[in-house]
């Protein structure tokens, strides 16, 4: 930013301006706000404070989210991949699994499900825009049906990373170790918050089956699958009630599983 001595002209919306644009900001524009004794620019200077604080915090979050990756990389492994699914629980839909190898730091990964959707769809343009290796699958409902949601969650993570080119040779898992893996692995529990890898995998996945989803409402109105992304919410329920289930739904899951309470969605 500008030198100390060409700020001093600045007018206060000029300097707003000139804060709009951090962090980082630079040391000469912070003295410059310190010693303004007008309220505003004050003002002006403490948020910056704030926003520098808050900018370095999350530097150092996304950077102890690198803590496993490199603890295999020091251990021989060269490419690690995190693996984490969407879907697992909902009434209709396929399960979507997403594996990725990182290429470096990706400034705001989280566990996607504490990011807004806006917040998602950026990070997966980001990750696909990088030069991140990803590797994806999608289990579909009869398929989910057949094999049991378990099995068909094992499978779904082990195709996505088997989708990775060139493989992976050592895994993170979010939350359990996967059967039947031909990768070597490690669990960790809230992966997706402990694991930049993992965050990755979860956004992906996320979004990817939130898309497909969009696309099963379009195919099958009248259930408001873009709303609730297939969980068997009431809407969903009373939905499934009304118009039996279609062609998406889970066969396997409660309540469209069995007699008695469901008697009715196949008459």
């Amino acid at each position: 930013m500008s030198s100390a001595a060409s700020l001093d002209n600045k007018t206060l919306a000029e300097l707003r301006g000139l804060v709009s644009q951090g962090p980082p900001y630079s040391p000469s524009l912070l003295e410059r706000l310190a010693r303004d004794e007008r309220a505003g620019a004050r003002a002006l200077h403490a948020a910056c404070l704030r926003a520098q604080a808050r900018a370095r915090a999350e530097r150092e979050r996304t950077e102890s989210m690198l803590q496993f990756e490199r603890e295999a990389v020091s251990n021989g492994f060269v490419r690690v991949a995190g693996v984490d699914e969407a879907g697992r629980g909902p009434l209709a839909g396929p399960i979507v699994a997403a594996a990725v190898v990182l290429s470096g730091s990706v400034p705001g990964l989280d566990d996607s499900k504490r990011l807004t959707a806006g917040r998602r769809e950026e990070l997966f343009e980001a990750l696909h825009a990088g030069d991140h290796a990803i590797g994806l699958a999608v289990i579909a409902p009869d398929v989910i049906d057949w094999h049991g949601i378990q099995s068909a969650n094992y499978m779904a993570m082990v195709q996505a990373a088997s989708a990775l080119e060139p493989q992976p040779d050592f895994l993170l898992v979010d939350g359990f170790v996967i059967r039947g893996c031909p990768f070597p692995q490690k669990k960790l529990v809230k992966g997706d918050r402990r694991s930049a890898s993992i965050a990755a995998a979860s956004i992906v996945a996320k979004v990817t089956r939130d898309r497909i989803m969009m696309e099963i409402d379009r195919r099958h109105p009248g259930y408001g699958f873009g709303a609730h992304k297939g969980y068997g919410t009431r809407e969903h329920l009373d939905a499934i009630a009304q118009l039996g289930p279609c062609p998406v739904h889970r066969k396997s899951f409660a309540p469209l599983a069995g007699a008695g309470t469901t008697g009715l969605l196949f008459e």
